[in-house]
């Protein structure tokens, strides 16, 4: 995890300490001192806290409260990536002990190193650090180069060659993200109807162009630790519960859902999808052509994986929205994602409408 700032531990998502600190000290070595827990208050999907034991610092991720997706929050595997990746991909951070006992807290867990920089979640800069048009057009460039780069990873040489099904990744995941849209829905959207079914209408290609490649499945500015005194550099790639093996430009299609420009719509703009409004930034347009001068591709259909993000992201926050609405998690940032559904919904509807991936409004 980052230099990001931690908070008391929300209610309901609590970590008894005692077990914790017994589980630990049996794989980790005995720490001076008790054990504290706090928490890193951003995120919308796998809770993240911090451990503290005298002068040693761990990260530990755990499922996040009352979610039944079947298919997601495997720490188990997202221990597997990181473990292996670590090795081939520095950016990764690394990971030291897994847990598949509920007993111990409750849930599924691991922990990992924490990495130190800032990350950049919003328009509003972290303390002590300066957006400046031209520290976010680095940082941008360094987004997507990142991007490309990881998607060069010798995945081989980590071990990680059965990590996903290559073979028929597309439709997979066009059906998967469909049948999760309409497993979590509540509400008639039907902006996220028509786009997804567009997409499911859509040919696919039963392997990428160039064979698949390593993808971290949620890439963007706030699962990036920078530099603070360099925003051009990258210290570490968190969240890699979505890491699978498969076809580059539909992770770049997810990067996109998240991209907003300064002159889309402004319930868009709303969004807290991170700095991408703020002068300097690359425009989405501009992401995709860095992106294709970077990783040597052809982008080929940008806007069938710019609307397959749109709709897998408003189907991530439905889903999310459902257990607040349940009462399973009482984070109150959850209470807007109902709306922000509805907001990635449009966008896709107004990019099918023109055909393209920019100038949407």
């Amino acid at each position: 995890m980052s230099g990001a700032e931690t908070r008391s531990v929300r209610p309901g998502e609590e970590i008894p300490p005692e077990p914790l600190a017994a589980w630990l000290a049996e794989r980790l070595g005995e720490g001076d001192g008790p054990l504290t827990v706090e928490q890193f208050p951003g995120g919308h999907s796998n809770l993240t806290y911090l451990l503290r034991r005298g002068d040693r610092e761990l990260v530990l991720r755990r499922p996040p409260v009352g979610s039944k997706v079947k298919t997601a929050h495997d720490m188990g595997r997202e221990f597997q990536v990181l473990s292996r990746l670590a090795d081939v991909y520095p950016k990764a951070p690394r990971a030291f002990a897994a847990c598949d006992d509920p007993a111990v807290i409750g849930a599924p867990f691991y922990v990992m190193e924490r990495a130190r920089g800032i990350i950049l979640r919003s328009q509003n800069a972290p303390p002590g650090v300066e957006l400046s048009p031209e520290r976010m057009r680095a940082a941008s460039e360094a987004a997507v180069d990142g991007l490309a780069e990881l998607h060069a990873v010798d995945y081989r040489a980590a071990g990680l060659e059965g990590l996903g099904r290559p073979a028929g990744y597309a439709a997979r995941q066009i059906a998967g993200w469909t049948r999760r849209w309409a497993d979590a829905r509540t509400d008639d959207v039907p902006d996220v109807d028509r786009a997804a079914a567009w997409l499911l209408a859509h040919p696919v290609s039963e392997l990428p162009e160039g064979g698949p490649t390593l993808l971290h499945g949620d890439y963007k500015y706030d699962n990036l630790v920078l530099d603070p005194e360099d925003t051009s550099r990258i210290v570490a790639v968190l969240d890699w519960e979505m890491a699978t093996l498969g076809d580059p430009l539909m992770d770049l299609g997810t990067s996109l859902g998240y991209w907003i420009d300064p002159d889309d719509p402004p319930e868009m703009r709303q969004i807290p999808a991170g700095p991408t409004t703020l002068p300097g930034n690359l425009s989405r347009a501009e992401v995709v052509e860095r992106y294709a001068a970077r990783s040597r591709r052809d982008v080929g259909d940008i806007l069938f994986c710019y609307v397959y993000g749109l709709v897998k992201i408003a189907t991530i926050a439905q889903q999310i929205y459902v257990r607040y609405q349940q009462g399973l998690t009482r984070d109150p940032r959850f209470a807007a994602l109902g709306g922000a559904v509805r907001v990635f919904g449009r966008a896709a509807a107004q990019a099918l409408a023109k055909g393209r991936i920019d100038r949407i409004s």
